[in-house]
């Protein structure tokens, strides 16, 4: 069921140009009252890079998520590397932080992210204190592999579904059974692994993960979550559909805001996609936008350093 406010934005968002209908965004979404039931509302607070930031007392590792990975070369040594941390490492590192990259396998199952994670941000960082900013595998390395070659003081994590995705439940059930055996076969066959896809449906984090894996006394977690309502033109409209329907409340395109939760929520970012959090977004979409009349209403790289300054006044 379309909400009033909803329609209102569709019709609204109609009148525009059908190029600008894909990056509209209906300010009238962000005071939707469910919000209200997802912890504090984050609007517009990293629009806009401050001129100052804290630096945190350790270090920070970014550790990249599901199909992620650190850098690619897609051509040949003369074209530019690509990024996944796109922007953010280098403005970190220009305000005085020390920054550090954690590369896992793709696809690979928590169990195995979270090995190869201990010997990555072992070799960049041994007997050092630090501050993660990751997910599942980081919860799973610091409550079940327990590393002593380095300290965990803080591990914040972004739109990671602690409770699973009604989008990973439904992609397997409809797939089925058979099918998805026959699909990791030939990923295989290509180098993927494939342990990460079925550990992320509902029933496994909630029955099987969570239970085992509980927070460790003197680290300290932090949570923020996404919300979107895209346009039917976006990337992530059958998704988010799905995901709401599903689980009945607000989410990012891939992962719901009450999934984002894992101990101290610190918000929920709205109007921010999934790939909006990595400063993926394409920077035409924010020039369209403007052109509607719009304000950016998010830069990942504001808010990256917020993190930043959030962990040093936490003393941290």
């Amino acid at each position: 069921m379309i909400s009033p406010h909803l329609r209102l934005c569709l019709r609204s968002s109609m009148r525009l140009s059908p190029s600008l209908h894909n990056f509209s965004t209906c300010r009238v979404l962000r005071h939707d009252p469910r919000l209200h039931d997802v912890g504090p509302v984050i609007e517009d607070e990293y629009a806009l890079i401050r001129d100052h930031y804290q630096s945190p007392r350790y270090a920070i590792v970014l550790a990249h998520g599901l199909l992620g990975f650190d850098e690619l070369r897609l051509a040949g040594p003369n074209f530019p590397r690509i990024q996944y941390w796109r922007g953010i490492i280098d403005a970190l590192t220009a305000k005085g932080i020390e920054v550090h990259t954690a590369t896992v396998p793709p696809s690979g199952s928590i169990e195995a992210r979270a090995e190869k994670l201990v010997e990555s941000i072992r070799s960049k960082v041994e007997g050092k204190n630090v501050n993660i900013i990751a997910g599942l595998d980081s919860r799973y390395m610091i409550s079940r592999l327990k590393p002593a070659d380095f300290k965990v003081k803080s591990l914040t994590t972004i739109a990671s579904p602690h409770r699973g995705s009604a989008f990973a439940d439904y992609m397997l059930d409809s797939i089925g059974p058979m099918q998805v055996k026959r699909l990791y076969r030939v990923l295989g066959y290509f180098g993927f692994e494939t342990g990460a896809f079925s550990q992320l449906t509902r029933q496994y984090m909630q029955e099987n993960f969570n239970p085992k894996t509980s927070n460790v006394d003197g680290v300290k977690y932090y949570s923020y979550g996404a919300s979107l309502e895209p346009s039917s033109w976006s990337v992530f409209a059958a998704s988010h559909s799905i995901i709401k329907r599903l689980e009945g409340g607000m989410n990012d395109g891939l992962v719901s805001v009450s999934s984002s939760k894992w101990g101290r929520y610190q918000g929920t970012l709205v109007g921010v996609s999934h790939l909006d959090l990595i400063n993926w977004t394409n920077r035409l979409k924010w020039w369209l936008w403007e052109l509607s009349g719009s304000k950016r209403n998010f830069n990942a790289i504001a808010f990256y350093l917020d993190i930043a300054d959030m962990l040093a006044k936490e003393g941290l």
